[in-house]
């Protein structure tokens, strides 16, 4: 499962809610259902929201299964 961090990267810039949506553009009630798990944003608003915050996508969520990412995929595991 992926966990997004939205509400941890903001708190780190000391970013409000408001302020996140005036930078990505994305609606402050999408933002706060997001960041309480009401709302699972698509890439694009992710991307944009990373945008406004000024960091890499990635930063924005965690794999809570501990699975590495890997630029092989093994066909036997599929």
């Amino acid at each position: 499962m992926v966990k997004i961090l939205l509400k941890k990267v903001r708190w780190e810039k000391n970013w409000t809610v408001t302020k996140v949506s005036v930078m990505s553009g994305v609606s402050h009630s999408m933002i706060s259902d997001i960041e309480n798990e009401k709302a699972v944003p698509t890439i694009n608003v992710l991307c944009a929201i990373a945008r406004g915050l000024q960091v890499p996508v990635t930063d924005l969520f965690i794999d809570t299964n501990g699975i590495q990412g890997s630029t092989k995929t093994n066909v036997d595991q599929i």
